[in-house]
C-alpha cells in the first residue's frame, strides 16, 4: 500500500472512530451502556460503591491517588519477586530495586518508559501481572480524568464530578478490554507471537550456532500497549521486532489504535457538553498540529542522513538508518510521530538515527504538551486546559469577562489551568539542568556535544510527558537516571492530574451562563487559530532555548537548515 493510500485509509478509519467510538464513550460514562452489568455490579459490591454515589473533586482525586499508589506497590512487589513467581525458564531473578521502582512508576503512570530489555529482564508473570494490568488501569485513569473535566464543564451548580471507581471500572470493562481483545486476535492472525511456552532453540546450520528465541504473550500485549498509550513492548526493539509487528497490516493497526481513543474523545466531549462544534474545533486543532509535525519530520527524513551524505553516499530513499526496509521511510516516520504525538511512545525505528530536525519533530511534539492528539484521556484534558487559557487571553483582548462553554474563567480557574500546563516544562527543564550539572548525569549519553544533550533532554521530556519513547544513545539503566526518571514520571503525571480535577470541581460548582451576541465564541476557526497559537507560544517560550542547544544547533552544524 502506498503512503498516500495509507493516509487516506487512516483518515477514514479515524473519522469512523471519531463519530461512533466517541458516541459510545459518551454513552459508557453516562451509564447508558449496560451489556456487562452482570459483571459490573459485583465489582461495585466489592468496592463498596454505587454508580449513583458521586464524589467531590477532592474525593475523586483522593481515590485516584490511593488506587495509583496501590497499583504501584503491586507492580513493584511482582517485579522484585518475579524469580519466585510462576514458571521461569530463563532463571531470571528479581528486578533490582531502582529499576523495579522506575518500571512500576512508568507503567502505573501510563508512561511506558523502559530502561531494560523486556525479553531478557522480565518473566511472563511480570509482563502480565505488572505490565499488562497497569496498561489497562492507567489508561482507564486517564479517561476518567478527562470525563471528570468534561462533567465539570457540562454541569451547573454541582458539587460532584462523578465517581472515580465507577469511571475506571466502566473504562476497563466496556472500552479497553473489548477493543484490545479484538485487536489482539488480529495481531495473532497476522503472525504476532502469542504463547506462554519458554524460549525456542534455533540452530543455525551455516555457522553451527544455537540461540534461544524468546516468545511470550506478545499479540495480547501489543493490542493493549497501542490502545492504552502505555506503549511498553515485550521486546527491546518494540515495533521493529517481527514478533510484535509482523506485517503492514499490524503496522497500520498499531497507528490506528494509538490515535483512536484520543481522537474519539473529542466527539465525546462535544456530545457531553451538548455542542458537537466544540468537539470538532478541538479535533481540528489536534489535526492541524499533527499534520504539520508529520509533514516537516517526513520532509527532513527524506533528505537523507547528513553524515552519510557528507561521505558521498547517495540516498535515494532518504534517511534509512535505523529503519525497517519492510516499512519504508515515510511509514516509519508516521508510526513514530503517532507514537510521540500521543503518549504511547511506541516506535518501529530508531529515533536516535533520525536526522536532527526529524528527531526534533518527535521531541517537540511532546514539548507541546502532547495535545495533538495526546494520550488516552490526558490529551483531551491537557488541550482543554489550553482552551481555558486561550479563553482567558481572548477575554482580556476584547475587554469582556472570559467565558468558556458558559463558565466564567476567573483567577482560580486560570491558575489551576496554568499549573496543569506548566508542571511538565518546569519538571523537564529542572531535571535536565540537574543531569548536565552532575557527573552521573553527564556519564549517561553515549554521544558528545549537542546530540548528547538531545539524548538527555529527550529522556526527561518523554518521562514527564508520560510518553515513554526513548531517543536511544543514553545509558538509562543507572541509579541516577532510574531515580530521576521516577521523579519525572510521578510529577509529570499527577502534578497535572490533581490541578485538572480541582479545575473540574471549580467549574462544576459555577453556574452556566446564557450565551450572548458579545460573547467570544469557542467553536469558530478564529478560536481554533488562537488555541494553536497559545499552544505554540507556551511550548516555544518553555523549550526553545533548550532545543537550540540540542537538535537545532546540531542541524546547523551540518551547514544548512533547509
Amino acid at each position: 500500500m502506498s503512503f498516500l493510500w495509507t493516509l487516506v485509509a487512516l483518515v477514514a478509519v479515524l473519522a469512523v472512530s471519531w463519530r461512533f467510538l466517541g458516541s459510545y464513550l459518551a454513552a459508557v460514562y453516562e451509564g447508558r451502556v449496560t451489556w456487562l452489568s452482570w459483571l459490573e455490579r459485583p465489582i461495585y459490591r466489592v468496592l463498596r460503591t454505587h454508580p449513583e454515589s458521586e464524589q467531590e473533586w477532592t474525593g475523586y482525586a483522593g481515590s485516584l491517588i490511593v488506587f495509583s499508589g496501590l497499583s504501584l506497590v503491586l507492580a513493584y512487589v511482582v517485579l522484585r519477586l518475579q524469580g519466585h513467581l510462576g514458571d521461569n525458564p530463563l532463571r531470571l531473578g528479581g528486578v533490582p530495586p531502582a529499576l523495579a521502582l522506575n518500571t512500576a512508576v512508568s507503567f502505573v503512570s501510563n508512561t511506558s518508559w523502559q530502561a531494560y530489555a523486556g525479553e531478557s529482564t522480565l518473566t511472563y508473570v511480570s509482563q502480565l501481572g505488572a505490565i499488562m494490568v497497569a496498561q489497562f488501569t492507567s489508561a482507564a485513569v486517564g479517561m476518567a480524568v478527562a470525563v471528570a473535566l468534561i462533567r465539570g464543564l457540562a454541569r451547573s451548580g454541582s458539587h460532584t464530578i462523578g465517581n472515580f471507581w465507577v469511571d475506571i471500572v466502566r473504562g476497563c470493562l466496556y472500552v479497553l478490554v473489548p477493543i484490545a481483545f479484538v485487536a489482539g486476535l488480529i495481531f495473532a492472525a497476522q503472525g504476532g507471537v502469542n504463547a506462554l511456552a519458554g524460549p525456542t532453540p534455533i540452530h543455525d546450520s551455516l555457522n553451527g550456532v544455537t540461540q534461544l528465541l524468546p516468545l511470550g504473550p506478545v499479540a495480547a500485549m501489543e493490542s493493549i500497549k497501542q490502545l492504552s498509550s502505555d506503549g511498553g513492548g515485550m521486546f527491546a526493539t518494540s515495533g521493529a521486532h517481527p514478533f510484535e509487528n509482523p506485517t503492514g497490516v499490524t503496522n497500520f493497526l498499531s497507528i490506528v489504535l494509538m490515535l483512536a481513543i484520543p481522537v474519539a474523545l473529542t466527539y465525546t466531549f462535544g456530545k457531553m457538553v451538548r455542542s458537537r462544534r466544540q468537539g470538532a474545533t478541538i479535533l481540528a486543532v489536534m489535526a492541524v498540529l499533527f499534520t504539520c509535525w508529520l509533514a516537516f519530520s517526513a520532509a527532513y527524513e527524506h533528505q537523507g542522513n547528513p553524515a552519510v551524505s557528507a561521505a558521498g553516499v547517495h540516498q535515494p530513499s532518504g534517511n534509512m538508518e535505523g529503519k525497517e526496509v519492510r516499512f519504508g521511510n515515510t511509514s516509519s516516520t508516521l508510526y513514530d510521530i503517532a507514537g510521540t504525538q500521543t503518549s504511547s511512545g511506541a516506535t518501529n525505528s530508531s529515533l536516535d538515527s533520525f536526522t536532527p530536525v526529524g528527531g526534533f519533530g518527535a521531541l517537540s511534539g511532546m514539548m507541546l504538551g502532547e495535545v495533538s492528539p495526546g494520550g488516552v484521556g490526558s490529551g483531551l484534558y491537557s488541550i482543554l486546559a489550553f482552551a481555558i487559557m486561550t479563553t482567558f487571553l481572548a477575554g482580556l483582548m476584547v475587554g469582556r469577562t472570559p467565558e468558556y462553554l458558559g463558565k466564567r474563567i476567573r483567577g482560580t480557574e486560570m491558575k489551576l489551568a496554568g499549573l496543569a500546563i506548566l508542571v511538565m516544562p518546569v519538571t523537564v527543564l529542572v531535571l535536565s539542568a540537574i543531569a548536565v550539572s552532575v557527573h552521573a548525569g553527564r556519564a549517561g549519553p553515549l554521544n558528545a556535544g549537542p546530540h548528547g544533550f538531545s539524548e538527555i533532554l529527550y529522556t526527561f521530556t518523554s518521562e514527564a510527558n508520560t510518553n515513554g519513547s526513548a531517543f536511544g544513545g543514553l545509558s538509562a539503566n543507572t541509579t541516577f537516571y532510574n531515580d530521576m526518571g521516577s521523579v519525572a514520571m510521578v510529577v509529570g503525571r499527577y502534578g497535572a492530574i490533581v490541578p485538572t480535577l480541582a479545575l473540574a470541581g471549580v467549574l462544576a460548582r459555577g453556574r452556566t451562563l446564557q450565551g450572548s451576541r458579545g460573547q467570544f465564541r469557542s467553536d469558530t476557526p478564529m478560536f481554533a487559530g488562537l488555541l494553536i497559537g497559545v499552544v505554540l507560544i507556551v511550548g516555544g517560550l518553555s523549550f526553545f532555548p533548550a532545543a537550540s542547544l540540542g537538535p537545532l544547533v546540531e542541524q546547523l552544524s551540518h551547514g544548512r537548515f533547509f
